[in-house]
């Protein structure tokens, strides 16, 4: 062990490097843009206070705290009410369903709606129809995202 030591006496002072502490990484949370009030919303919630039960708002991470958070606020962000089916879709008059990605699947219960079990259909960009093989009915996708995503850029 007093070998080593000497050793490393004997190194130059001119070689030696002295020793900084490293710069601890910002959190997201202090940054600028997080400080003025601007950016997305904060995906992770600060947990419990120790010897308390959390509650949904203080454990809730990622999207079931985005998806709290907007109900907190009074908006629905994934849109789950189902489409209002007033009549049956037909090729010259098909159901528009809106997307923002280029595919989308679509349960269609029948004209008048329940009539028949739920039936699952795969509305593409490619395919300009898809068509309900218990009740007929004709849906087409309305696709309103990102160009890029036609592409082939939908990597996730």
């Amino acid at each position: 062990m007093a070998s080593v030591l000497r050793s490393f006496k004997a190194i130059s002072p001119a070689l030696r490097r002295p020793i900084v502490a490293q710069q601890p990484l910002r959190a997201f949370s202090v940054s600028v843009n997080r400080s003025a009030g601007h950016g997305p919303p904060q995906l992770l919630g600060p947990g419990a206070k120790a010897g308390e039960v959390p509650t949904d708002e203080a454990q809730s991470t990622g999207i079931e705290r985005f998806e709290l958070l907007g109900k907190l606020e009074g908006v629905d962000v994934f849109d789950m009410k189902p489409l209002e089916i007033t009549r049956l879709g037909t090729i010259e008059n098909p159901i528009p369903v809106y997307s923002l990605y280029p595919q989308r699947q679509v349960g269609c219960t029948g004209y008048p709606a329940d009539s028949h079990d739920t039936i699952w259909l795969n509305l593409t960009t490619e395919n300009k129809y898809a068509r309900c093989p218990e009740c007929g009915s004709v849906y087409t996708l309305n696709f309103q995202g990102d160009e890029a995503l036609l592409d082939g850029g939908d990597d996730h």
